[in-house]
């Protein structure tokens, strides 16, 4: 196992993270409690460090298992959490209006009931996990900020938010010397590329991270029927035509260099410009060790040019050929230009 740099921080997390929201079987998937511990051990047991879980999965059960497992090993783990939607912390009072967002009072009950969970003292990374847009974006930082200096939270990072507003969050927070944004965790996959319109590009500029929900987009790029099976069972569309035809090239080329389609399409997201995790979300321990061998092997510069087409998206406006506005000026040639100046921005080589 490899360990890569979150953010600008110098916290070191292992290059795969794995997610925790298959502990437990409440939500009609996921793992048995048996079957979780074993999923766990085979991660670290690899060397993996970096946990995800969040205060609303499986009604709470996720931290309670996930406290369970590290509670002798604590420091050893980089665990990350989320707040923000209605957490357990609120359902001992139906209906009410503050057991939900990111205002200061949810955040700080949301926190300390994932500390009594997980039983710890602290959370390594703790996620907005849906932006609210009721709370001004002030509130939201400055809160955050203050869970930083309590000892309770060590590094921030955000999910499910618009570009913009993380831009402007980070902005703010820089210049009044508060804890920034470290990490943005997003849906990204070969089947899910939109991320890179606005999301990714914002991420390089400002030195941010990525953690990967559903990089095999809820199991249909792991080459496992039966996954595929329980995914469609559990209330998710059947694969598109079009998704078929990535599937089928995933698997043609997994066959091609001898690895499983999961370590494929894994491979694709951690060969991306930047730092870019995937977070496993696995139900068996065998899982486990089968994503965990795409750390053993590269995606060819040709193999990765071929993924990109057959999955390319339009990145819409204002990511149009510059030729259209600047007769001569294509992004390649800019690009170069650029580069003789020693002046390429982060998001350019995507």
């Amino acid at each position: 196992m490899k360990y890569k740099m979150l953010g600008k921080s110098g916290l070191r997390v292992s290059e795969l993270c794995l997610g925790a929201m298959s502990f437990g079987t409440g939500w009609g998937y996921g793992s048995e409690d048996d079957e979780s511990k074993k999923v766990f051990e085979a991660f670290t047991n690899a060397g993996g460090n970096f946990i995800d879980t969040a205060d609303n999965y499986l009604e709470g059960h996720s931290e309670t298992l996930l406290g369970g497992f590290i509670h002798s090993e604590r420091d050893r783990y980089v665990i990350a959490s989320k707040c923000t939607l209605c957490s357990p912390v609120g359902s001992q009072y139906p209906g009410d209006p503050n057991a939900t967002g990111t205002n200061r009072k949810h955040m700080r009950e949301a926190v300390e009931a994932s500390l009594r969970r997980l039983n710890t003292d602290y959370l390594d990374i703790l996620y907005v996990h849906v932006w609210d847009f009721l709370t001004p974006v002030e509130e939201v930082m400055r809160g955050m900020d203050d869970l930083v200096r309590s000892g309770k939270v060590h590094y921030i990072g955000v999910s499910n938010a618009p570009a913009y507003v993380v831009a402007r969050a980070n902005t703010i927070a820089e210049l009044r010397g508060w804890t920034r944004f470290e990490v943005y965790e997003g849906q990204y996959s070969l089947l899910s590329r939109t991320i890179e319109r606005e999301v990714r590009p914002m991420t390089r500029d400002l030195d941010m991270a990525v953690t990967c929900w559903q990089p095999l987009s809820g199991a249909l790029l792991s080459g496992n029927e039966e996954e595929i099976n329980i995914r469609v069972r559990s209330g998710y569309p059947a694969p598109s035509a079009a998704q078929w035809e990535v599937i089928r090239l995933v698997g043609a080329m997994a066959k091609e260099v001898g690895a499983s389609p999961a370590q494929v399409a894994l491979n694709w997201l951690r060969q991306q410009p930047g730092v870019v995790i995937p977070i496993m979300g696995v139900r068996k321990a065998e899982h486990v060790q089968d994503n965990l061998k795409c750390l053993e092997w590269e995606l060819t510069a040709e193999q990765m040019q071929c993924l990109n087409d057959a999955t390319r998206i339009d990145l819409g406006y204002p990511g149009f050929d510059l030729s259209l506005v600047l007769p001569g000026m294509t992004y390649n040639n800019m690009q170069a230009q650029l580069e003789d100046q020693g002046r390429l921005p982060a998001y350019f080589g995507r």
